[in-house]
């Protein structure tokens, strides 16, 4: 990764480590550091059992295509129920992108349904 990459990464991480950190008010939520380890568990930490990512790339559909992959593997690693893709294309807002299933995991823990159900 050049430096310019790894930069336009880390202002990414800070930009939703500090949007998440004021809408979840959680004042813990930090830049996980060390990324790219065989046993990563995310971009952003301390949200309770949940794994973020986040990518800013150019090409929004080849984000989605990895972050996707690499929230459910770094979900197995942290052994964290919930987990979502925050992606940005060069001057778009944020959007967090989920996998079905990740979805139905969250939509049962908010409404009350035991998991397994």
């Amino acid at each position: 990764m050049t430096n310019s990459a790894k930069n336009k990464g880390d202002r990414a991480e800070r930009e939703v480590e500090a949007l998440l950190r004021d809408l979840l008010d959680l004042p813990n939520v930090r830049r996980a550091l060390g990324a790219g380890r065989k046993d990563d568990v995310g971009d952003i930490h301390g949200i309770p059992n949940t794994v973020i990512q986040v990518a800013a790339w150019n090409d929004i559909l080849a984000a989605i295509r990895s972050k996707l992959v690499g929230c459910q593997d770094q979900q197995k690693n942290a052994n964290a129920k919930f987990g979502a893709s925050f992606i940005r294309m060069r001057g778009a807002k944020w959007i967090v992108v989920m996998t079905p299933e990740q979805f139905s995991d969250l939509w049962k823990a908010a409404n009350g349904v035991t998991f397994g159900q």
